[in-house]
């Protein structure tokens, strides 16, 4: 009734705004600016909310645009070159090529087409957290409707299993929620409605739940505050839709190129054609080898070979565990400054495993060896206190980890009798970092807790020591804490068990509180998440190559810093930065702090933190890859330069926003795609060189006709440069593409983000070196072929003059002069410091199959009498051809003499290029201060709590946390004023 009276007596309700009313006030206001109450909505008013806030859906950011995206690929200036080499082939009578070079121009247009369609996948992944039904109460009745149909107002069932439609207050009842695809929490949390929290960050809220997440036990009823777009997973999906990828530094770069080979190809050909009408030509001989000029400086074969060098990268990558969505990404790769890595799973193995045990007797390992019956009750309390179950492998791996150590110690910790003997569970909950179960013991009631040390010291009263329990004092809280640390201090994630025996007959507590009070404290657990036995490798060739690496998590901070040390990351002592103080930070202050060059531990980070921390790398001009594995990981994926998302633990939705996606969840892949990507720019450069170089001695031949006047007949035919460009050009190039990587590939710095792919020494290696020793030879070779046999400057060379067939056998020297040269230009351009023994003088097979196709493909043009017409040749004897054989070794003869100097200069002067990121100025405990202590200060514990937790004096207490206030304040501060460096 109720529900009918909402929809018909009320006047009409006033719409909540974008925002929608504060979920956390008080629930009676929540239910009066819903319009709703305990019995829902009447459906006729879900109906008219729905037409008016629309499904609850995610809504896509504009419509389709494929038609003007697809014509799009079509204006690269790369395409529109090649479109005019096309062009001109067509003029000169070449349509097959023509046909060709379109064909490529298609091919290339589909493919980028293609990659960038799969960007827009991101924001449909999103929708797949949301559920297809919904159980809601509806005027006093439940019932399903489908998911969609959920409004703000309506009353939501929750139970185990399902995954929440949308974000609703608990109005009664607790359920444990997995909230890791939000917030990148590992550990389920749970949410009550018993419990409050107005202050801190929404997703922290205890009486919250929220859209996306999903139900691993309890049962509630929640009213829906948010649906659609304005819940948290909407608001991280109008982040992802907001976050445009950028154009990578390659596709900037062959833009630049395409622009310069125009401007070249282009002014070369209007400026020869007032050059040859000067020099007598006729109007339609100075138009013809214009055209021929152009033909000689468009590399036809620059961009396939790009993409296919590119594809061939992609190929490698997947083979070791890198799947990389964008063939441009490669590339990027190369040129990655900064990598920011999660820990869990991709620095560690995510597989805990006790190792240590304490107890007021002291450390012992936890391997039975010293299992006394302390260990063993220490074992049995903390099994007791799980919800995992190890024959399934389902639960907490922190849970498994301490029912594999009870198996271990011979301790029964069967799932089964643990269930049936459980009176009440109070569920993990990450603020308080307490778990507590009341369980049937010997007549009595027995509380057990797990958690935090500092939080099970700060219930605790009692000690059990030596089998007896006796008063917990201010010495022994101390003595813990330092146990604690120095356990923390090898990378070890402690728990602290506890146990209270009820008196007999007295009913379990039916309140937390009630139950979580004078504990008596058993001892600690100590447990290992090892690190993946390949990363330490991987992070000392990643440093050696100029990398940093930050650690971005959302979990603890002193875990992942410990982590971080054992994997080679920053240095004891490494910068700390909580998830509250990085949001204090302002942009200038987080750019100072990112610009010292310190590897930093960020903690506890949110979507906007990550975004914030890709974009001050970035503005330093960092080339950032970043890793993630959930929902609020995407739009900081799409925002840096690679997003590197996890294959095995990730969600979908982070695999569709990433570049490249890690089918191990390894950070040795990403090391390993990073040389990759250095390999593979370096081929691109080396196939440019070699792409250029042959350009000089296509033109020197036209230049030398023009200024002759015709006096010199023309050593080249226009059909003659096509068949380099695309017949003996081709296969090499692509061939170098596939060349091994040089030594020291990895041990120089990473490239500038802003530097082009083509630069001056490129230009004049390929050009002012390559090219000119080649058109020396080629003309060489044309004017001896020419002269002995007989013929002198002006001699006509025409069809039908005594000379034409001489002058067609001196154009095939020139010719093969050309594809001669062109096999030592490949062998120089296989390496751009190092001699060629270094990667093996035969080590590249595919060039040796490519030159081989080279000359097979020259030999057809000139031993085949009916192409002899087309391409202007002729055969050639052998004193002709043995004038050819020298052309490969002085020219790859010559660059390596140049390369011999280069390295005989530099010598001196090496140093190791890529250094590990500078040690920050080593800690110092202010007054002696405990780091665990301060740590906590940090997050926000008064001087009250550390006092009563940990047994610190009042004044200790009250400098502990004015330290650990210079601390935040800090970060971001030049380094010669902060004296006070966190731990």
């Amino acid at each position: 009734m109720s529900g009918d009276r909402t929809g018909t007596l009320r006047p009409p309700p006033v719409e909540p705004g974008p925002e929608g009313p504060d979920p956390r006030e008080p629930v009676n206001l929540l239910f009066r600016d819903l319009r709703t109450s305990p019995d829902g909505l009447a459906e006729r008013e879900a109906g008219r909310r729905l037409a008016v806030h629309g499904p609850n859906a995610l809504a896509r950011r504009g419509g389709r645009r494929w038609p003007a995206e697809l014509v799009q690929q079509f204006t690269h200036p790369l395409a529109v070159l090649l479109a005019l080499a096309a062009v001109l082939a067509l003029v000169s009578g070449a349509p097959a090529l023509a046909v060709a070079i379109a064909a490529v121009i298609v091919l290339n247009a589909l493919l980028a087409f293609v990659q960038e369609r799969q960007a827009e996948q991101a924001v449909e992944a999103l929708a797949d957290f949301l559920p297809d039904r919904a159980t809601v109460v509806r005027g006093g009745v439940r019932r399903e409707v489908p998911a969609t149909d959920l409004v703000p107002g309506d009353v939501l069932v929750v139970e185990e299993g399902d995954r929440v439609s949308a974000d609703a207050r608990l109005l009664s009842g607790g359920v444990e929620v997995d909230l890791s695809a939000l917030t990148g929490e590992s550990v389920p949390v749970f949410r009550s409605a018993e419990t409050a929290d107005v202050t801190g960050p929404l997703l922290d809220a205890r009486d919250l739940v929220f859209s996306g997440s999903a139900c691993t036990g309890g049962q509630a009823v929640a009213v829906v505050t948010a649906t659609g777009m304005h819940t948290e997973l909407g608001r991280i999906a109008a982040l992802s839709q907001r976050t445009r990828r950028e154009e990578s530094p390659l596709e900037h770069q062959v833009k630049r190129v395409a622009r310069l080979i125009a401007v070249i190809a282009v002014g070369v050909g209007l400026v020869f054609l007032p050059m040859g009408l000067a020099a007598g030509l006729s109007l339609t001989a100075a138009v013809t080898f214009a055209v021929g000029l152009l033909v000689a400086n468009v590399p036809e074969g620059l961009l396939p070979t790009i993409t296919l060098a590119l594809a061939s990268g992609v190929r490698d990558l997947a083979r070791r565990g890198a799947v990389v969505k964008r063939l441009s990404a490669v590339e990027t790769l190369g040129s990655t400054t900064v990598v920011c890595t999660d820990k869990t799973g991709t620095l560690t193995e995510n597989r805990m495993r006790v190792t240590t045990v304490w107890t007021p007797a002291g450390e012992a390992p936890a391997d039975g060896t010293a299992a006394g019956t302390e260990i063993r009750d220490l074992a049995g309390a903390a099994a007791v206190c799980t919800t995992a179950d190890p024959d399934t492998a389902h639960g907490d791996p922190t849970e498994l980890a301490l029912l594999d150590l009870a198996d271990r110690l011979g301790v029964p910790c069967g799932v089964g009798p643990r269930d049936d003997g459980r009176l009440a569970v109070f569920r993990f909950d990450p603020r308080l970092k307490l778990m507590t179960t009341a369980d049937r013991g010997r007549g009595a009631t027995v509380i057990h807790t797990k958690g935090a040390p500092e939080e099970v010291l700060a219930h605790a009263a009692s000690l059990r020591d030596g089998g007896t329990e006796r008063a917990l004092t201010a010495e022994d809280r101390t003595a813990v804490v330092h146990e604690v640390g120095r356990l923390a201090a090898r990378g070890l994630r402690v728990l602290a068990v506890a146990v209270r025996q009820l008196r007999p007959g007295q009913p379990p507590p039916r309140r937390r509180e009630d139950a979580e009070r004078d504990l008596c404290l058993l001892g600690l657990v100590a447990m290992a998440d090892p690190p993946r036995p390949e990363v330490a490798d991987a992070i000392a060739r990643a440093h050696r190559a100029g990398i940093t690496v930050h650690v971005v998590t959302g979990d603890n901070g002193l875990t992942a810093a410990a982590v971080a040390e054992q994997v080679g990351i920053g240095h004891r002592g490494m910068r700390i930065v909580t998830g509250a103080e990085l949001d204090s930070l302002g942009d200038d202050r987080l750019d100072a702090l990112l610009a010292r060059g310190e590897e930093v531990v960020f903690a506890r980070t949110s979507p906007e933190a990550k975004l914030r921390i890709a974009d001050a790398l970035r503005a330093e001009g960092n080339t950032v890859a970043m890793t993630g594995d959930g929902v609020n990981d995407a739009p900081a994926l799409r925002r840096a330069d690679i997003g590197v998302a996890m294959g095995r633990s990730g969600t979908e939705v982070a695999r569709e926003s990433a570049t490249m996606v890690l089918t191990d969840d390894d950070f040795a892949t990403i090391v390993a795609a990073v040389e990759e990507g250095r390999r593979t720019y370096d081929n691109i450069r080396k196939f440019i060189v070699y792409i250029f170089a042959h350009a000089v001695p296509e033109v020197v031949p036209f230049l030398v006709f023009a200024l002759a006047g015709g006096a010199v007949p023309l050593p080249l035919t226009v059909m003659q440069i096509l068949a380099v460009d695309l017949g003996t050009d081709t296969l090499p190039a692509l061939a170098l593409g596939r060349e091994r990587a040089e030594p020291g590939l990895m041990d120089r710095p990473p490239r500038p983000r802003d530097e082009k792919v083509i630069r001056p020494a490129m230009l004049a290696r390929a050009w002012g070196f390559l090219g000119l020793i080649s058109a020396a030879l080629v003309m060489g070779g044309y004017f001896l072929t020419l002269t002995t046999g007989g013929w002198h400057p002006g001699d006509p060379t025409g069809p039908g003059s005594p000379l034409h067939h001489l002058y067609q056998q001196a154009t095939t020297v020139a010719w093969l002069g050309i594809v001669a040269c062109q096999i030592g230009t490949a062998f120089a351009a296989r390496t751009e410091r190092a001699p060629l023994r270094s990667v093996g003088v035969f080590g590249n097979r595919q060039l040796l199959g490519g030159i081989a196709f080279s000359l097979a493909f020259a030999a057809v043009i000139v031993y085949v009498p009916a192409l002899h017409g087309l391409f202007g040749t002729a055969a050639l004897g052998p004193a002709q051809l043995a004038v050819l054989l020298p052309f490969p070794l002085v020219v790859w003869g010559a660059d390596e003499l140049r390369r011999a100097a280069v390295r005989r200069r530099a010598g001196a002067a090496t140093v190791p290029a890529a250094v590990r990121p500078s040690p920050p100025v080593p800690v110092r405990e202010e007054n002696g201060h405990h780091p665990l202590p301060v740590l906590l200060a940090r997050h926000g514990w008064s001087a009250h709590r550390l006092i009563h937790a940990l047994g610190v004096g009042e004044h200790a207490a009250a400098d502990i946390v004015a330290h650990a206030q210079r601390i935040a304040a800090g970060h971001g501060r030049p380094p010669g004023g902060d004296p006070h460096r966190p731990g």
